[in-house]
């Protein structure tokens, strides 16, 4: 498993759209077999960055199963409007993990 960080900036007349366009390209997500789990975040401290988590079955999955796949284009094509306000998207290796039951 991986996970991709995608952060974004964007400015506050802009956050309405961009929630609703990552409610929207959810649905693709989930419709992918490469896709474990999702999560947008929105920064408290600096409510225009928003951090989105994506957690892969592979890089290869994500990469060459989900972006080669039809469910790539439809989220694509609804977070498009959002691709400047990208700062960084890289994929993470997870070392160390601990969740309270």
């Amino acid at each position: 498993m991986v996970v991709e960080y995608i952060r974004y900036d964007v400015p506050a007349e802009r956050t309405a759209a961009f929630l609703e366009a990552y409610q929207r390209a959810g649905e693709h997500l989930r419709a992918s077999p490469h896709c474990l789990r999702y999560e947008v975040s929105q920064g408290v401290e600096e409510p225009h960055h928003f951090v989105v988590r994506i957690e892969w079955d592979s890089e290869e999955g994500h990469l060459q199963g989900f972006r080669r796949g039809p469910e790539f284009r439809k989220f694509f094509e609804l977070i498009k409007p959002f691709v400047a306000d990208i700062q960084e998207m890289k994929h993470y290796r997870v070392e160390s993990a601990w969740v309270r039951a």
